[in-house]
Formats: C-alpha cells, sequence, structure tokens
C-alpha cells in the first residue's frame, strides 16, 4: 500500500509539474526575452532594457495602452455596480414576475460567443448612429463582465445569514440602512473580486473591442494583434511583461488584503 501511494504521488506531482510548465512556461520565456538587446526576438544578444525605454517613446502603444487601462476601470466599476444590483434581485427576490427570462437574459453572455455578442452590439450602435470609441467599447465592455460579477456576488449573497440583517430592522433599522451597514460590509469582498474578474476580462478581450471601437479609440490587444500581423518586436515582450507585473501585484494586494480581513474577523469574533 505505501508503494501505491508513492507511485501515485510522484505521478500526480509529475502531472502537475508538465501542467504548470505547459501553462507558465511561454509565459517564463516572453518575460527572459522581453530583456533581450537583439531586434530578432529567436536571437539572444545579451541583457538590455532597450525595449522598455522603446516602449515609453512609442506614442501609439502609449495611447493605446491607457485607452486600454482606461476602458478596463470604467467598465469594471459599472459591472461591479451593476451586477450588484443584480445579484441582489436575484438573491432576494425569489417570487418576482419574470425572474427566470431575467435571469437567463443576464447570464446569456456566459455562454454565447464574443464574435455575436460583438456584432450585435456593432449593428445596436449602428441603429443608434452612435460614434464608436472609448464609450461604445466601455458599454460592450460593461455588457460582457456583468454578468460574472453578478454570478461572484451572487454565490456570496446565498451563504450570508439573514437573520442579521433582520436583527438590524427589528432594532429600528430600515431595510436600506440595514443592508449597507450588515450585508453590504460582508459582501464587499466578492464585489471587489468581482471588479478584478472585470478588469482582467475587459483588458484582455480582442474580439468585442474589435467591433465596438473606432478611430483613434484602438485598445492595447487590438495594437498588439496589428503588430504581431507583420511580426513580433520585442517591443510587445517588454509591453507584455509591464502588464503580468501588474495584474501579479494586484492579485498580491488582493489576496493580502483577504487574509487582513479574515484576520481581522477572527480576532473580533469573541467579541
Amino acid at each position: 500500500m505505501a508503494r501505491t501511494v508513492t507511485r501515485l504521488t510522484r505521478f500526480n506531482m509529475t502531472s502537475l509539474a508538465l501542467g504548470l510548465a505547459f501553462l507558465y512556461l511561454p509565459i517564463v520565456i516572453l518575460v527572459i526575452y522581453s530583456f533581450n538587446a537583439s531586434r530578432l526576438v529567436t536571437v539572444w544578444g545579451g541583457w538590455s532594457l532597450r525595449w522598455y525605454h522603446e516602449f515609453f517613446n512609442d506614442r501609439a502603444m502609449l495611447d493605446a495602452a491607457w485607452m486600454s487601462l482606461a476602458v478596463a476601470a470604467v467598465s469594471a466599476t459599472a459591472a461591479a455596480l451593476l451586477g450588484t444590483l443584480a445579484a441582489i434581485g436575484l438573491a432576494r427576490g425569489e417570487r418576482f414576475r419574470g425572474r427566470a427570462l431575467f435571469s437567463g437574459m443576464l447570464y446569456s453572455p456566459l455562454v454565447m460567443p464574443e464574435v455575436i455578442s460583438g456584432l450585435s452590439l456593432l449593428l445596436l450602435f449602428v441603429a443608434l448612429n452612435a460614434e464608436r470609441g472609448f464609450w461604445t467599447v466601455t458599454i460592450a465592455h460593461t455588457t460582457l463582465t456583468m454578468c460574472f460579477v453578478t454570478v461572484v456576488v451572487q454565490s456570496r449573497l446565498a451563504v450570508l445569514d439573514r437573520s442579521l440583517e433582520e436583527a438590524a430592522m427589528d432594532l429600528g433599522c430600515d431595510p436600506v440602512r440595514a443592508f449597507l451597514l450588515v450585508t453590504l460590509p460582508q459582501i464587499v469582498p466578492a464585489i471587489v473580486a468581482g471588479w478584478m474578474l472585470a478588469f482582467i476580462l475587459s483588458l484582455d478581450d480582442v474580439v468585442i473591442a474589435s467591433f465596438t471601437t473606432g478611430p483613434g479609440s484602438a485598445t492595447l490587444p487590438i495594437r498588439i494583434y496589428s503588430e504581431v500581423r507583420l511580426g513580433v518586436k520585442p517591443e510587445i515582450n517588454a509591453i507584455c511583461t509591464m502588464f503580468i507585473a501588474l495584474i501579479a501585484v494586484i492579485i498580491v494586494v488582493a489576496s493580502f488584503a483577504s487574509k487582513l480581513t479574515n484576520a481581522r474577523g477572527e480576532s473580533a469574533a469573541p467579541l
């Protein structure tokens, strides 16, 4: 039995190592070659920060990067607000008429191909004679990411003890104040997690943005895609490395914030 367990453990560890290598080895190679001094991506020419300097001197890339960050921040904030309201409606309104239809329409972007979503949004903006640019991309990304926020927040609301909110109302709070003082602090981590998920999805999107963007409002993924068609430049490796570092910092900060919140909750529990 001991030998069997040992063999299974080694097999599992080997499978895990191969899986992680398959997922992260290309990213490691990209990060290493972002410090390559050679102009050719496949030829190593020594360590250098040349391509990071090139990126900060490339006005078109900088504009695209700022556009992506602005669109991601605004759309993630709007998605977090609308998704939270939708989650509250679904979690607390079990019996309202049209709940099944509302839920199906809300979750449809989760399973609908992005090409169909992007084309339908493009037709909508054309019918409304809306000028395609920053706000059309932001609205499209909000539509895409709101359902993800709803799923995260609704799952948190489903496990909360509603008797705490009812006790607050028994002590004199109106429903809105009871929600703000009792329920909202408990679902803030879920809202933050939903915001981060929406931010990453917006930052990563190419398909929907390609349908809804306009002249002078290209996001960074679209700009990179147009550059890659002419050949991969080391500058693109530097850009991707900086965004990987940004996302890693956000994840680490969120992890520490979550641990700090849990530690405060445990320390306050005996009181």
